[in-house]
């Protein structure tokens, strides 16, 4: 009897994970968003063709900085390309990666006035950066 529910568990699992199973197709759309979102995003903390960055930087941090705004932009950029990689290899610990970026943003969107729109957004999107990751439990290696 056990031997048969353990056949039936893994055949439920195995169902779960075709590409027709929704939670499948979640988990996939999920991690093409943040892969992509973050490459983009870093990439043009360098072009700046998307907004200018440096005017999201909280003052009181940039004023804490040893190098300029536009310098520290950049190596934001590369970490967030950094994650947006990390999320193409390992979902599990990148969608992690991601939401606690997101969070570190929230925090430096908060330390000023008039972007309120913005840190309410970053949050849904961590909410779906751990949705990722809780969903690549089941559908990563």
């Amino acid at each position: 009897m056990a031997h048969t529910l353990a056949h039936a568990d893994r055949a439920f699992l195995e169902d779960r994970r075709t590409a027709a199973a929704p939670a499948y197709q979640a988990f996939r759309l999920l991690q093409v968003a943040f892969i992509i979102a973050p490459i983009v995003a870093g990439v043009d903390k360098f072009f700046h063709a998307l907004t200018n960055w440096n005017m999201y930087l909280a003052p009181a941090i940039a004023n804490a900085l040893p190098i300029s705004a536009d310098r520290f932009m950049m190596l934001v950029g590369g970490i967030e390309i950094l994650a947006g990689l990390l999320v193409a290899l390992k979902p599990r610990i990148g969608g992690y990666v991601v939401a606690l970026w997101l969070w570190g943003i929230i925090v430096n969107l908060l330390m000023q006035t008039g972007s309120y729109d913005i840190v309410l957004r970053d949050f849904g999107l961590s909410l779906g950066a751990l949705a990722l990751a809780r969903l690549s439990e089941d559908f990563s290696s």
